[in-house]
């Protein structure tokens, strides 16, 4: 298992993927955030939902704003539809998925 530079749980399982951060040779890069697993439907990657509160000036309050972030899945995490999930910025893997999911949290 390699050590990928941050301060994450690694997970339990192993796996053969080469695009995981842990057993693979993909490095970790940039941004990393945090959100909810909004979809796990694609092989092998899951949106990652994010919400956040953006204030609007002219009425003094708050609206919600949400993104959606594709990120690949390897098979070691294994992260499930309401999961709370980390996920860290990687090179481009596809057209959409440019992160990677890090760490599952309970």
């Amino acid at each position: 298992m390699r050590n990928i530079g941050m301060e994450v749980k690694p997970p339990k399982k192993s796996c053969d993927d080469t695009y995981c951060p842990f057993h693979g040779s993909l490095s970790i890069r940039g941004k990393i955030l945090q959100g909810v697993v909004a979809s796990s439907k694609m092989n092998k990657a899951v949106v990652v939902r994010r919400d956040t509160l953006h204030y609007v000036p002219k009425y003094m309050r708050y609206e919600k704003r949400s993104s959606r972030i594709n990120a690949h899945n390897p098979p070691c995490i294994d992260a499930k539809e309401g999961d709370k999930v980390k996920i860290a910025e990687c090179r481009p893997l596809s057209k959409t998925v440019a992160f990677v999911v890090i760490e599952k949290e309970d």
